[in-house]
Protein backbone atom coordinates (compact mmCIF):
# COMPACT_ATOMS: atom_id res chain seq x y z
CA UNK A 1 0.00 0.00 0.00
CA UNK A 2 1.30 3.26 -0.75
CA UNK A 3 2.28 5.61 2.29
CA UNK A 4 1.62 8.80 2.66
CA UNK A 5 3.78 11.08 4.69
CA UNK A 6 3.77 14.60 6.52
CA UNK A 7 7.03 16.54 5.78
CA UNK A 8 8.91 18.70 8.05
CA UNK A 9 7.36 22.04 9.23
CA UNK A 10 9.21 24.52 7.03
CA UNK A 11 8.36 27.85 8.75
CA UNK A 12 8.85 28.68 12.11
CA UNK A 13 5.37 28.21 14.00
CA UNK A 14 5.51 28.22 17.94
CA UNK A 15 6.60 25.70 20.12
CA UNK A 16 2.61 25.64 21.72
CA UNK A 17 1.59 25.64 17.71
CA UNK A 18 3.98 23.30 16.80
CA UNK A 19 2.97 20.72 20.06
CA UNK A 20 -0.53 21.53 19.47
CA UNK A 21 -0.36 20.02 15.32
CA UNK A 22 1.59 17.21 16.04
CA UNK A 23 -0.83 15.94 18.94
CA UNK A 24 -3.73 16.45 16.23
CA UNK A 25 -1.87 14.61 13.59
CA UNK A 26 -1.07 11.85 16.29
CA UNK A 27 -4.49 11.49 16.76
CA UNK A 28 -6.41 12.05 13.69
CA UNK A 29 -4.35 12.21 10.51
CA UNK A 30 -4.17 9.15 8.59
CA UNK A 31 -0.51 9.39 7.58
CA UNK A 32 2.25 6.32 8.20
CA UNK A 33 5.35 8.85 8.30
CA UNK A 34 6.28 12.17 9.48
CA UNK A 35 9.28 13.81 9.30
CA UNK A 36 10.58 16.46 12.23
CA UNK A 37 13.57 18.46 12.47
CA UNK A 38 14.40 22.00 11.46
CA UNK A 39 15.22 21.71 7.83
CA UNK A 40 15.62 25.72 7.03
CA UNK A 41 17.38 28.00 9.20
CA UNK A 42 19.58 26.87 12.15
CA UNK A 43 18.95 29.41 14.40
CA UNK A 44 15.09 28.54 14.37
CA UNK A 45 16.11 24.57 16.23
CA UNK A 46 16.63 25.37 19.47
CA UNK A 47 13.06 26.70 19.82
CA UNK A 48 11.84 23.09 18.88
CA UNK A 49 14.45 20.93 20.32
CA UNK A 50 13.14 20.91 23.87
CA UNK A 51 9.81 19.32 22.58
CA UNK A 52 11.20 16.94 20.05
CA UNK A 53 11.71 13.94 22.33
CA UNK A 54 8.17 14.17 23.80
CA UNK A 55 6.61 15.28 20.12
CA UNK A 56 8.16 11.56 18.80
CA UNK A 57 6.83 9.75 21.90
CA UNK A 58 3.64 10.95 20.98
CA UNK A 59 3.47 10.33 17.08
CA UNK A 60 5.15 6.96 17.83
CA UNK A 61 2.15 6.12 20.72
CA UNK A 62 -0.28 7.52 17.45
CA UNK A 63 1.09 4.84 14.78
CA UNK A 64 3.28 7.14 13.21
CA UNK A 65 6.70 6.21 11.97
CA UNK A 66 9.16 9.37 12.88
CA UNK A 67 12.41 10.32 10.70
CA UNK A 68 14.38 13.36 11.65
CA UNK A 69 15.23 15.54 8.43
CA UNK A 70 18.86 17.80 8.48
CA UNK A 71 19.23 21.08 7.67
CA UNK A 72 19.56 21.87 3.39
CA UNK A 73 21.97 24.31 3.78
CA UNK A 74 25.10 23.63 6.30
CA UNK A 75 27.37 26.18 6.01
CA UNK A 76 28.74 27.12 9.74
CA UNK A 77 30.58 25.70 13.01
CA UNK A 78 27.54 24.77 14.64
CA UNK A 79 25.24 23.88 11.40
CA UNK A 80 28.28 21.29 10.85
CA UNK A 81 28.04 19.99 14.30
CA UNK A 82 24.36 19.87 13.99
CA UNK A 83 24.40 17.44 10.78
CA UNK A 84 27.09 15.53 12.48
CA UNK A 85 25.28 14.89 15.85
CA UNK A 86 22.12 13.74 13.54
CA UNK A 87 24.64 11.34 11.62
CA UNK A 88 25.25 9.57 14.51
CA UNK A 89 21.86 8.50 15.34
CA UNK A 90 21.24 4.57 15.17
CA UNK A 91 17.14 5.50 15.27
CA UNK A 92 15.04 7.19 14.15
CA UNK A 93 15.64 7.01 10.98
CA UNK A 94 17.55 9.82 9.20
CA UNK A 95 16.67 12.13 6.25
CA UNK A 96 19.64 13.80 4.73
CA UNK A 97 19.09 17.47 2.79
CA UNK A 98 22.79 17.94 2.16
CA UNK A 99 25.83 16.80 1.51
CA UNK A 100 27.68 17.37 4.93
CA UNK A 101 25.47 14.59 5.96
CA UNK A 102 26.33 12.33 3.44
CA UNK A 103 30.16 12.87 4.75
CA UNK A 104 29.46 12.09 8.24
CA UNK A 105 27.02 9.57 8.02
CA UNK A 106 29.34 6.91 5.41
CA UNK A 107 27.61 4.35 4.27
CA UNK A 108 25.44 3.78 6.98
CA UNK A 109 21.58 3.59 5.94
CA UNK A 110 20.04 6.94 5.79
CA UNK A 111 17.23 8.60 3.26
CA UNK A 112 17.95 10.81 0.87
CA UNK A 113 15.80 14.32 0.77
CA UNK A 114 14.16 16.48 -1.68
CA UNK A 115 17.02 19.19 -1.51
CA UNK A 116 19.89 16.55 -2.06
CA UNK A 117 18.70 17.08 -6.21
CA UNK A 118 18.60 12.87 -6.98
CA UNK A 119 17.54 13.74 -10.59
CA UNK A 120 18.68 10.80 -12.29
CA UNK A 121 19.66 6.86 -12.31
CA UNK A 122 23.26 7.75 -12.04
CA UNK A 123 22.95 9.61 -9.07
CA UNK A 124 20.69 7.59 -7.13
CA UNK A 125 22.80 4.50 -8.01
CA UNK A 126 25.67 6.25 -6.62
CA UNK A 127 23.06 7.15 -3.29
CA UNK A 128 22.35 3.64 -2.91
CA UNK A 129 26.05 2.33 -3.03
CA UNK A 130 26.65 5.03 -0.21
CA UNK A 131 23.59 3.79 2.27
CA UNK A 132 20.67 5.59 0.77
CA UNK A 133 17.39 3.23 2.03
CA UNK A 134 15.24 5.76 0.57
CA UNK A 135 14.78 8.70 -1.53
CA UNK A 136 12.31 11.77 -2.55
CA UNK A 137 13.05 13.35 -5.68
CA UNK A 138 12.86 16.81 -6.39
CA UNK A 139 9.54 18.61 -6.62
CA UNK A 140 10.14 19.89 -10.11
CA UNK A 141 10.64 16.45 -11.99
CA UNK A 142 8.14 16.14 -14.74
CA UNK A 143 6.41 12.71 -14.70
CA UNK A 144 8.25 10.91 -17.03
CA UNK A 145 11.53 11.72 -15.29
CA UNK A 146 9.50 10.58 -12.22
CA UNK A 147 8.80 7.15 -13.42
CA UNK A 148 12.72 6.89 -15.08
CA UNK A 149 14.15 7.64 -11.45
CA UNK A 150 11.06 5.54 -9.55
CA UNK A 151 11.95 2.61 -11.86
CA UNK A 152 15.75 2.70 -10.87
CA UNK A 153 15.46 3.54 -7.15
CA UNK A 154 12.89 0.15 -7.08
CA UNK A 155 15.74 -1.81 -9.23
CA UNK A 156 17.84 -0.59 -6.28
CA UNK A 157 15.53 -1.47 -3.42
CA UNK A 158 15.03 1.69 -2.69
CA UNK A 159 11.42 3.76 -1.42
CA UNK A 160 10.27 6.46 -3.72
CA UNK A 161 9.12 9.19 -2.38
CA UNK A 162 7.35 12.41 -4.30
CA UNK A 163 5.48 15.68 -2.90
CA UNK A 164 2.25 15.52 -3.86
CA UNK A 165 0.88 18.69 -1.64
CA UNK A 166 2.26 21.93 -0.29
CA UNK A 167 4.47 24.66 -1.77
CA UNK A 168 7.47 23.68 -3.77
CA UNK A 169 10.75 24.55 -2.59
CA UNK A 170 12.52 26.83 -5.13
CA UNK A 171 15.83 27.90 -3.64
CA UNK A 172 17.93 28.07 -0.80
CA UNK A 173 20.05 31.35 -0.09
CA UNK A 174 22.98 31.97 2.20
CA UNK A 175 21.13 35.33 2.54
CA UNK A 176 17.89 36.06 4.38
CA UNK A 177 15.45 38.00 2.24
CA UNK A 178 12.75 37.62 5.38
CA UNK A 179 15.24 39.67 7.43
CA UNK A 180 16.00 42.28 4.76
CA UNK A 181 12.47 42.61 3.73
CA UNK A 182 12.27 44.47 7.38
CA UNK A 183 15.48 46.11 7.41
CA UNK A 184 17.16 43.35 9.57
CA UNK A 185 20.26 41.34 9.27
CA UNK A 186 20.39 37.71 9.16
CA UNK A 187 21.87 37.77 12.59
CA UNK A 188 19.69 40.13 13.98
CA UNK A 189 16.40 38.76 12.66
CA UNK A 190 15.06 39.04 16.15
CA UNK A 191 13.08 35.51 13.93
CA UNK A 192 10.78 38.11 12.15
CA UNK A 193 9.40 34.83 10.27
CA UNK A 194 7.66 33.84 13.24
CA UNK A 195 4.96 36.58 11.60
CA UNK A 196 4.19 34.44 8.89
CA UNK A 197 3.09 31.36 9.94
CA UNK A 198 2.61 30.43 5.71
CA UNK A 199 5.45 31.93 4.34
CA UNK A 200 5.75 36.30 3.84
CA UNK A 201 4.05 36.99 0.05
CA UNK A 202 6.29 38.35 -2.71
CA UNK A 203 4.19 40.22 -5.20
CA UNK A 204 4.67 41.78 -8.55
CA UNK A 205 5.07 45.37 -9.31
CA UNK A 206 1.47 45.52 -10.47
CA UNK A 207 0.89 43.30 -6.92
CA UNK A 208 0.32 39.99 -7.95
CA UNK A 209 1.15 37.35 -5.90
CA UNK A 210 4.38 35.09 -7.04
CA UNK A 211 6.18 33.76 -4.58
CA UNK A 212 6.69 32.96 -1.07
CA UNK A 213 9.59 34.03 1.39
CA UNK A 214 10.46 31.45 4.06
CA UNK A 215 13.80 32.49 5.57
CA UNK A 216 16.58 31.91 3.56
CA UNK A 217 14.03 30.01 1.41
CA UNK A 218 12.14 31.29 -1.31
CA UNK A 219 8.54 29.01 -2.31
CA UNK A 220 6.22 28.85 -4.73
CA UNK A 221 3.25 31.12 -4.32
CA UNK A 222 0.45 28.03 -5.14
CA UNK A 223 0.58 24.89 -3.39
CA UNK A 224 1.40 21.53 -5.51
CA UNK A 225 -1.92 19.39 -6.09
CA UNK A 226 -1.03 16.15 -7.41
CA UNK A 227 -4.03 14.65 -6.41
CA UNK A 228 -5.61 13.87 -9.41
CA UNK A 229 -1.95 12.51 -10.93
CA UNK A 230 -1.72 10.11 -7.56
CA UNK A 231 -3.09 7.17 -9.37
CA UNK A 232 -0.06 7.44 -11.70
CA UNK A 233 2.26 8.36 -9.86
CA UNK A 234 1.99 4.86 -7.79
CA UNK A 235 1.89 3.25 -11.00
CA UNK A 236 4.67 4.41 -12.30
CA UNK A 237 6.17 2.88 -8.75
CA UNK A 238 6.18 5.88 -5.84
CA UNK A 239 6.23 4.19 -2.60
CA UNK A 240 5.29 7.34 -0.69
CA UNK A 241 3.16 10.49 -1.37
CA UNK A 242 4.57 13.58 0.97
CA UNK A 243 2.17 16.18 2.37
CA UNK A 244 3.87 19.18 3.10
CA UNK A 245 2.47 21.25 6.34
CA UNK A 246 0.43 24.26 5.34
CA UNK A 247 -1.79 26.74 7.36
CA UNK A 248 -4.69 24.38 6.56
CA UNK A 249 -6.24 21.30 7.84
CA UNK A 250 -3.95 18.60 7.50
CA UNK A 251 -5.49 16.08 8.96
CA UNK A 252 -8.71 17.06 6.08
CA UNK A 253 -5.72 17.28 3.36
CA UNK A 254 -4.37 14.04 4.54
CA UNK A 255 -7.84 12.52 4.50
CA UNK A 256 -8.73 13.29 1.06
CA UNK A 257 -5.44 11.83 -0.08
CA UNK A 258 -5.74 8.72 1.46
CA UNK A 259 -9.59 8.15 0.75
CA UNK A 260 -8.40 9.08 -3.35
CA UNK A 261 -5.77 6.00 -2.44
CA UNK A 262 -7.91 3.69 -1.38
CA UNK A 263 -10.91 4.32 -4.07
CA UNK A 264 -13.51 5.21 -1.35
CA UNK A 265 -13.88 8.70 -2.55
CA UNK A 266 -14.44 9.99 -6.33
CA UNK A 267 -11.53 12.13 -7.59
CA UNK A 268 -13.66 14.83 -8.36
CA UNK A 269 -15.31 15.23 -5.28
CA UNK A 270 -12.16 14.90 -3.67
CA UNK A 271 -10.05 17.57 -5.64
CA UNK A 272 -12.88 20.12 -5.32
CA UNK A 273 -12.73 19.47 -1.40
CA UNK A 274 -9.12 20.11 -1.37
CA UNK A 275 -9.47 23.07 -3.19
CA UNK A 276 -11.77 24.84 -0.54
CA UNK A 277 -9.17 23.37 2.03
CA UNK A 278 -6.60 25.83 0.81
CA UNK A 279 -9.06 28.85 0.98
CA UNK A 280 -7.71 31.16 -1.80
CA UNK A 281 -4.13 29.68 -2.18
CA UNK A 282 -3.99 28.51 -5.76
CA UNK A 283 -2.84 24.71 -6.33
CA UNK A 284 -0.35 23.90 -9.42
CA UNK A 285 1.08 21.05 -10.91
CA UNK A 286 2.74 22.72 -13.74
CA UNK A 287 5.74 20.67 -12.83
CA UNK A 288 4.49 17.70 -13.08
CA UNK A 289 3.40 18.27 -17.06
CA UNK A 290 6.50 19.44 -17.83
CA UNK A 291 5.38 23.08 -17.93
CA UNK A 292 5.98 26.41 -15.76
CA UNK A 293 5.32 25.21 -11.70
CA UNK A 294 2.71 27.72 -11.65
CA UNK A 295 0.06 26.46 -13.65
CA UNK A 296 -2.63 24.06 -13.25
CA UNK A 297 -3.41 21.30 -15.51
CA UNK A 298 -6.74 20.31 -15.50
CA UNK A 299 -6.57 16.92 -17.30
CA UNK A 300 -5.03 14.55 -14.76
CA UNK A 301 -2.55 12.22 -16.13
CA UNK A 302 -3.25 9.47 -18.21
CA UNK A 303 -3.33 6.04 -16.42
Amino acid sequence: MTKLTLGPIAYHWSPEVRRDFYAKIADEAPVDEVYLGEVICSKRAPFQEADLPDIIERLERGGKTVILSSLAEVMLKRERKATADLAELDSPEIEFNNAAGLFARGKRPHRIGPFMNAYNEATIAWMATNGATHVCLPTELPGPAIAVAAKAARDLGLGVEVQAFGRASLAVSARCYHARAHNRTKDNCLFVCEDDPDGMPLRTTDQNPILRVNGIQTQSESYVDLLPESARLVGDGVTHLRLMPQVVDMVAVATLFRCVLDETLELDQAQESLENLCGGTKVSNGFYHGTAGYRRINAAAPL
